[in-house]
């Protein structure tokens, strides 16, 4: 078994778009396993939306 790993976007139908380089490595109609691994924000970033998220309300 091979693994890849690369970046890849999820399209607004909620599709997950290949690089065409990882594409031409694979034969047509090959089934294959997916993990998803999604970064998630941290603390400070976090933090740091919820402050522009009260600043704002606070505005208006």
């Amino acid at each position: 078994m091979k693994a890849y790993e690369f970046p890849a976007n999820i399209t607004t139908e909620g599709k997950i778009k290949l690089p065409d380089e990882i594409l031409q490595q694979l034969a047509n109609n090959q089934q294959v396993k997916v993990i998803i691994l999604i970064n998630e924000p941290t603390g400070e970033e976090q933090e740091e939306a919820a402050w522009h998220r009260l600043a704002t309300e606070q505005l208006l």
